[in-house]
């Protein structure tokens, strides 16, 4: 076994290692954020699938579903094991002690790794639900957040980008340096170009997620009733035109106009249903790479403070709506909406106001940079109460296995 005494090494927000012991701890942690439900569930549970398991939005989704359903099933991710030179990725670490707190609630869960886009994992998770889950699915939640994708008919590899469309965006971002001192600059990205919106929409829209459902379809796996929910971002007019208005806009919008067309399909087939779920912001590490995103997401927790939601309470929320447990409650675009804390006109108006005079000079009384700091760095396992920095730790974890 190596054990290490790690310390946190990053460019920008990106880390180079991750910490075993506080990536474990923010799991526990998370579950003990979660609401219990009134009503503890009883029996063998819903079977549920999780795509995107081991990170932000589809961690809380697993430990949510755990905790406030008492799911069973399969979670799916993609991540690099521990080697002689580098610990292994924070979701490698933070899905073993998710799945040594699975063991412990008595719930059968079983955790994959691997291209989530590929046949052979749909393969590899139908066979599962079909031999260890008595070949009826429940749920799938849609939770994948990727630079590429490759076809697997075509063996075309699609990458997505971030770029707004039409003309170049101009908007201000927030960085720290070595020593963490902020800094708000501002940064220019080019538009879309060529295929890039094509491209994106290959990646992060909604092809792969219908490809799951006809998979699952085909092999007979879905239950009667059968509901899927793909997690999605709308955001602040803040940030629309990288965002919304951008290349990753339209991929959500097909998304969207994807689960309409499987909500219909499975309304006739199952009487199933297909939603998207608007979630609020959130620090991911997919949400730090999006320029403007980390500015304002700091800014947000300085206007409401504690008032901030955090995914796992939206999560809970979800799962309250998908099983019943709460009235399903859709807006116009059929979409279930928990980002609606964040948007109220009077919390977007403070967050603009402080945005318009947020300046390098002015950022530390405007937004919350110890807590988002804090944020970035629990992503990695460091900055975690409770957890001894100084002490060696054991890198070495291994994936946690299933028995037949």
């Amino acid at each position: 076994m190596s054990e290490r005494v790690l310390i946190p090494r990053n460019r920008g927000f990106l880390f180079l290692d991750s910490h075993p012991a506080g990536c474990a701890q923010t799991v526990t942690d998370i579950w003990q954020a979660c609401p219990a439900p009134a009503d503890v569930p009883e029996g063998a549970g819903p079977v549920a699938l999780i795509i995107g398991s081991s990170a932000g939005y589809g961690l809380a989704a697993t430990l949510a579903g755990l905790k406030r359903a008492g799911i069973r099933g399969v979670m799916v991710s993609f991540e690099k094991a521990p080697t002689e030179r580098r610990t292994a990725t924070a979701g490698w670490y933070r899905t073993a002690a998710t799945a040594e707190l699975a063991r412990g609630t008595g719930r059968d869960l079983v955790f994959l790794n691997g291209d989530a886009f590929s046949d052979t994992m749909k393969d590899q998770v139908a066979d599962l639900v079909e031999q260890r889950f008595g070949g009826r699915l429940d749920y799938l939640i849609y939770s994948v957040a990727a630079p590429r994708r490759t076809d697997p008919d075509t063996g075309t590899t699609y990458a997505s980008v971030l770029k707004p469309i039409g003309r170049a965006n101009r908007t201000k971002t927030l960085l720290f340096d070595g020593q963490g001192v902020p800094e708000v600059r501002e940064v220019e990205t080019g538009p879309a170009e060529g295929d890039d919106v094509e491209q994106t929409v290959a990646v992060m829209g909604g092809v792969d997620w219908e490809r799951w459902i006809d998979h699952l379809t085909g092999r007979g796996l879905l239950a009667e009733g059968f509901t899927t929910a793909a997690l999605s971002y709308i955001g602040s007019p803040l940030t629309e035109a990288i965002y919304r208005q951008g290349t990753i806009g339209v991929a959500k919008s097909h998304l969207e106009a994807t689960a309409r067309a499987l909500g219909e399909r499975l309304g006739k087939t199952v009487g199933g249903r297909a939603v998207t779920c608007v979630n609020g912001a959130a620090v991911t590490q997919s949400s730090t790479a999006i320029p403007g995103i980390a500015l304002y997401t700091g800014l947000l927790r300085g206007v409401l403070g504690e008032d901030v939601v955090s995914p796992v309470h939206q999560l809970a929320a979800l799962w309250d709506q998908l099983t019943g447990a709460a009235p399903l409650v859709l807006d116009d675009e059929d979409r279930i909406r928990l980002d609606t804390w964040e948007l109220t006109d009077d919390v977007q108006k403070a967050v603009a106001e402080r945005w318009e005079t947020a300046t390098t000079d002015t950022i530390a009384r405007l937004a919350d940079l110890a807590w988002f700091r804090a944020e970035v760095q629990r992503l990695y396992g460091f900055s975690v109460p409770g957890i001894d920095y100084t002490a060696a730790v054991t890198t070495d974890i291994p994936w946690p296995g299933h028995t037949p």
